[in-house]
């Protein structure tokens, strides 16, 4: 999707990059409404997944709730080295932890929350938006408006 941003030019996503614990997930469980957000970026064309070191081995049963891939990323090199082969300027993340944070100076739009879990602060300073969860950072994506309101210059 190609977002038209004010006082900013044109911002294209074409991949989603979640990570898991703390971000996708809060103490191991996936709130309210991330499925149904998760359907809805799918059905407007967005590519959906998410990077784990699998602290909790869930990742299989949780990706295959959600209808969404998932790549094992043992460290933030690893988190790096997988966006790089995913055209990173078409790519936003979404995380909050350390490991997340050369996921983040790697794509064009770097969203982090602020759950249960916390958000590191080198990786919030890296961002563009700080929202307080999940469904939020997820809501920015659909509806076009909130992001174009909060990127515009």
């Amino acid at each position: 999707m190609t977002y038209d941003i004010p006082g900013q030019g044109q911002l294209e996503i074409k991949t989603i990059i979640l990570d898991l614990n703390g971000t996708l997930s809060v103490a191991g469980s996936v709130p309210d409404g991330v499925k149904e957000s998760l359907d809805q970026l799918k059905a407007k064309g967005f590519k959906v997944l998410f990077f784990t070191g699998n602290t909790r081995n869930d990742a299989d049963d949780l990706a295959t709730s959600l209808g969404i891939d998932w790549k094992l990323a043992k460290d933030a090199g690893g988190k790096r080295y997988l966006a790089l082969g995913l055209e990173p300027e078409t790519c936003a993340s979404i995380g909050n932890g350390l490991i997340d944070l050369e996921l983040m100076k790697t794509v064009k739009l770097r969203i982090v929350t602020l759950q249960a879990e916390g958000v590191h602060i080198q990786t919030m300073l890296s961002s563009d938006i700080v929202v307080p969860n999940i469904n939020d950072a997820l809501d920015l994506l659909i509806d076009e408006q909130r992001l174009i309101a909060t990127l515009r210059k």
